[in-house]
C-alpha cells in the first residue's frame, strides 16, 4: 500500500488563476533532467475526495476538486508554499 501526499483546491482555482501549468512543466523538466521517475499528477475530480474521512475537506471546496497527488511528501510542501490556497493531506491506497 502507498502513501499518497496531495495539495487539493478548486479546479477551477488551481487551473485559472494560479500558473499551475508552468508550475508542473518545470518540475517535470526538472525530474528528467535528473532522470528521476515522475511521481506526481493532476487529477480532475479526484475520487478519495468522497471517501467519508475526507468530508470535512470536501465541505472546504466549493465546486469541482483538482489535486496534485505525490508519492513525494516534500513536493507537496513545497506546493503548497509556492500556492498558498491549497489544501493539503494524504491517504494510501494500492493504486492511485
Amino acid at each position: 500500500m502507498n502513501n499518497y501526499y496531495f495539495a487539493i483546491a478548486s479546479k477551477k482555482f488551481l487551473v485559472e488563476e494560479e500558473p499551475l501549468e508552468e508550475i508542473l512543466r518545470e518540475r517535470t523538466n526538472y525530474y528528467l533532467s535528473k532522470k528521476k521517475y515522475i511521481d506526481f499528477w493532476f487529477v480532475n475530480n479526484p475520487s478519495f475526495i468522497y471517501k467519508p474521512e475526507f468530508k470535512d475537506l470536501k465541505k472546504k471546496i466549493n465546486s469541482t476538486p483538482a489535486a496534485i497527488i505525490s508519492l513525494d511528501k516534500d513536493f507537496i510542501k513545497w506546493i503548497k508554499l509556492r500556492i498558498s490556497f491549497v489544501l493539503t493531506g494524504e491517504f494510501k491506497s494500492e493504486s492511485l
